[in-house]
Formats: C-alpha cells, sequence, structure tokens
C-alpha cells in the first residue's frame, strides 16, 4: 500500500542560514499514529509547516494522498488538517462560526451535522454560541481542534498539542485520535509528553538538527533500544562493592540499601544468573527484587546525548 505523506530528499535553508532540515525521508501509513520527537529547534515544527503549506520547501518532494504539495496544492491541503501550536482565532467570533468557516475555506458544502458532531466531540457544543474571547484557555484550544476537523482531513497534524492544557482536554483529545484512528485517519503529532508518544504512537521518529536519526516501531524500538534493570533489596546495607563485581554495570542505591543491576535486553544472555551467585559468594544477601524497562522518554534522552 502506497503511503499516505511521502517526503523525499527534503531539505530547508532559511535565508539567516539557519539549516532547518537536511535531505529529510519519510513516509507514513494510512491509519497510523506517528509521533514525532526531537528537541527544541530540532526541525519537527518546520516540518509540519512544510507538508502544510505554511513553508516552502528548499529542495526534496512531498506527497499526500499521491498529491504533490507544489504542483497540485489545493487537492494535498483539503486531505491535511493542522493543529498549530499558537492560539489563531479571530477573538470576537463565535464557536459554531469559527468552525464552518473553516469547512467553508476548503470549498466544502455547508454541513450543520458534522459541525455538531465535532463540537460534541470536544465538548464543546455548549460553546457553541459563545465568542472566542470568552472561553478559557483549554476551550481555545478545543477550538483549534474543532477547525483542523470541519474539512474532514485524512491526515491530522497535532504540533505539540497538549502543552500546556489541563489534564481533562488532555484525555479527551487522546480518546478523540483512537476514534479518528478507526476511522482511517492517519495522525501525526510532535510532542512533549513522550509518556503519551509511547501510550499512543504506532510508530516513533526522532529529528535532530533537521536529521531524522531514527524511525522505529515503537514496541520493536523499545525490544531493541531498551534496556532493564534488576533492582535488589539487600538484607543488610553495604558501604561499598567488592572489586571482583566491578566488571558488571552495578550501582548501590537508598545509602546501600539497594542494588541495582542494568542489562541490555538485545544480548542473548543477561548475566543475572552468574551475578547473583557472585554476591552470594561475596556474602550479599537479598530479602527482594524488582524489575523495571526503559521507558520511550529514557530512549529517546539517550539517542539524542549518542548524536551530540
Amino acid at each position: 500500500m502506497s503511503p499516505i505523506v511521502s517526503i523525499a530528499n527534503l531539505s530547508k535553508v532559511y535565508a539567516s542560514g539557519l539549516h532547518a532540515l537536511r535531505d529529510v525521508n519519510l513516509d507514513i501509513a494510512k491509519g497510523e499514529i506517528f509521533a514525532l520527537l526531537g528537541p527544541n529547534g530540532a526541525g519537527k515544527s518546520t516540518l509540519i509547516n512544510i507538508v502544510c503549506g505554511i513553508v516552502t520547501p528548499g529542495s526534496g518532494q512531498i506527497r499526500v494522498g499521491g498529491h504533490d504539495i507544489l504542483s497540485d496544492y489545493r487537492a494535498a491541503r483539503r486531505m491535511i488538517g493542522l493543529v498549530p501550536q499558537e492560539l489563531t482565532t479571530d477573538a470576537f467570533e463565535k464557536v459554531w462560526d469559527t468552525v464552518s468557516f473553516s469547512r467553508g475555506l476548503f470549498g466544502l458544502a455547508r454541513d450543520p451535522a458534522h459541525i455538531e458532531r465535532v463540537l460534541r466531540d470536544l465538548s464543546l457544543y455548549d460553546k457553541r454560541e459563545s465568542r472566542i474571547m470568552q472561553l478559557s484557555g483549554g476551550m481555545k484550544r478545543r477550538v483549534l481542534i474543532a477547525k483542523a476537523l470541519a474539512h474532514e482531513p485524512q491526515v491530522l497534524f497535532l504540533d505539540e498539542p497538549t502543552a500546556g492544557v489541563d489534564v481533562e482536554l488532555r484525555q479527551d483529545m487522546w480518546r478523540l485520535v483512537r476514534r479518528l484512528r478507526e476511522q482511517g485517519v492517519t495522525v501525526i503529532l510532535t510532542t512533549h509528553y513522550i509518556e503519551e508518544a509511547e501510550e499512543m504512537a504506532d510508530r516513533v521518529g526522532v529529528i535532530r538538527k533537521g536529521e531524522i536519526i531514527l524511525v522505529e516501531d515503537k514496541v520493536e524500538l523499545m525490544r531493541k533500544l531498551g534496556k532493564k534493570q534488576l533492582i535488589l533489596h539487600l538484607r543488610e546495607p553495604v558501604a561499598a562493592l567488592p572489586e571482583n563485581l566491578a566488571r558488571h554495570d552495578l550501582h548501590l542505591g537508598e545509602g546501600g540499601r539497594t542494588l541495582v543491576y542494568t542489562y541490555d535486553t538485545r544480548r542473548e544472555r543477561t548475566g543475572i544468573t552468574g551475578l547473583l551467585g557472585e554476591l552470594a559468594d561475596a556474602g550479599i544477601a537479598f530479602t527482594d527484587l524488582d524489575t523495571s524497562q526503559s521507558s520511550l522518554e529514557d530512549i529517546f534522552v539517550d539517542l539524542v546525548r549518542e548524536r551530540a
């Protein structure tokens, strides 16, 4: 199946000399949730703005639903909904009117039933006659999402959608994202809340200094790059580890009351059995043990640090 978004050899250099994107290649499948992660200034927003027709690409080609974003701009843009970081609405306009107007911008016939569904999904229907200026920050964010969905896009970009919003809106948004995916909508998001990407995304891309350094299925990424820790709760506190245990990736915690062993899940052998035997030989006994695994945030931080 052809990707719904295809980016080939995309680069962008601003007039200031900033090389925002460097030879980006990325294919995104229909109906997937794709999370684009990267530190501030990595190129996330530039990439989204180019795909959405807000910023002109320097070189390369982008197709959305088979439509070139330059030579077939209207058809490509018609397929895209964008929820930007900034609140960009007319403060004096009413909620119903601003959402309906967004649908009309794409040349679509009026569809009050669809607008009502969108507003109800976002808990905005009761505010439909309110002016934007009368809404809270969280409600204004909901209006931006409603505007992006007004013309029934097949690809929805969410650029830091939950930054600074309340927990209720965040939960409502992720419920909506799940429903959209069930309907076949492709969702591409950037976020600083990496735990959300970990929960929601099918695939993860990491961008740094304008380059895509990794694209991977989320589960496979965590399997390949994740590390596990074995936490041993010691019977008696230990001030220092014997020298013969130095070859293991060990450190003491909680004032010597715990011993933490970090091991790579990609290795055929974890080394745990040998370690436990060596601890017994050294007279170090434990009363309990726990395990933990790297989160997506741990992996992301490690990746960015490695490429620094």
